[in-house]
């Protein structure tokens, strides 16, 4: 199929761009990589009336240290973010959970702030970003707003994002020295959608778990925080009968699709199986 007739504008400038979001009478879509976009648009899933193409804003596209966290901007790639040293040194997990996103294709021309905006709920990045405690910068017309990754998401590609609105920068607290990370998937492929994706981070602190934070996507209409499970963890031991006793928790809680080709017993299963061993994994990467 191809997509329904829509007007197209490729501005040079952020604030053409936020004011053409702004324009209510016309249901505005914003084009990055176009990677999850298009292929909606092309089955008549998503059908805007005018498609905004930001790829002529250069000064969205970096990532940066800053005092504290790295930002990235809204046209850095997924490859760029995959290969850059500084995401590595600070974010390993990130490096890590690329390998199971998409495919190399996909990932040069896909963007982080666009994987987000599409809020799949089987996609690793809403997941990751809020074990990472990142901060979300949406612009309007008439100035920005600070979202937490945890507030964005609120179901199958929903997000808080107003209709005017658009996601400019993400900003990831760069961890604490001595935490360790834990991310574990099942798909039925690499690259494919996620059955289940757990991630985790941690401190241990003369023995005892501290600031743990877990993140689960694929068992739900969105990606969440365990928070309840985290709270259990928090000033416990970090033991596998500790994470065993969490991960029972954590898939007796969640409210997993049930679709022809994977149960949501399954999905709970899964989730039963992972935690333990990205908790076991993120404990054993605690700095000393």
């Amino acid at each position: 199929m191809k997509p329904s007739a829509f007007d197209y504008e490729c501005p040079t400038d952020l604030n053409a761009v936020l004011a053409m979001l702004g324009d209510t009478e016309t249901e505005t879509s914003i084009l990055a990589g176009g990677q999850s976009l298009v292929p909606m648009m092309n089955y008549r899933l998503a059908a805007p009336e005018r498609l905004v193409d930001i790829n002529r804003l250069p000064d969205l596209d970096y990532i940066r240290e800053d005092a504290g966290f790295v930002a990235i901007g809204a046209l850095a790639r997924h490859g760029e973010i995959k290969a850059s040293e500084l995401v590595g040194r600070h974010f390993p997990m990130m490096s890590e959970a690329y390998d199971w996103i998409a495919h190399a294709a996909v990932r040069n021309r896909g963007t982080l702030c666009g994987n987000l905006c599409h809020a799949d709920p089987a996609s690793e990045m809403p997941a990751l970003m809020q074990v990472l405690d990142a901060t979300l910068v949406v612009a309007k017309a008439t100035g920005t707003r600070e979202v937490t990754a945890q507030d964005f998401f609120v179901g199958t590609y929903e997000t808080v994002l107003e209709s005017d609105e658009m996601l400019t920068e993400v900003r990831i607290p760069i961890p604490e020295a001595g935490t360790g990370w834990g991310f574990e998937e099942v798909a039925m492929r690499k690259g494919d959608y996620a059955w289940c994706t757990v991630v985790a981070t941690l401190r241990v602190v003369e023995g005892r778990i501290a600031a743990p934070r877990i993140a689960v996507s694929g068992v739900g209409d969105a990606a969440i925080r365990l928070g309840a499970q985290e709270e259990t963890l928090a000033g416990a031991e970090p033991t596998s009968a500790v994470f065993e006793e969490i991960a029972a928790a954590a898939a007796a809680a969640v409210n997993p699709p049930n679709v022809e080709h994977i149960s949501a017993d399954y999905r709970r299963d899964l989730l039963r199986s992972l935690l333990p061993r990205v908790l076991s994994a993120a404990a054993s990467r605690v700095a000393a």
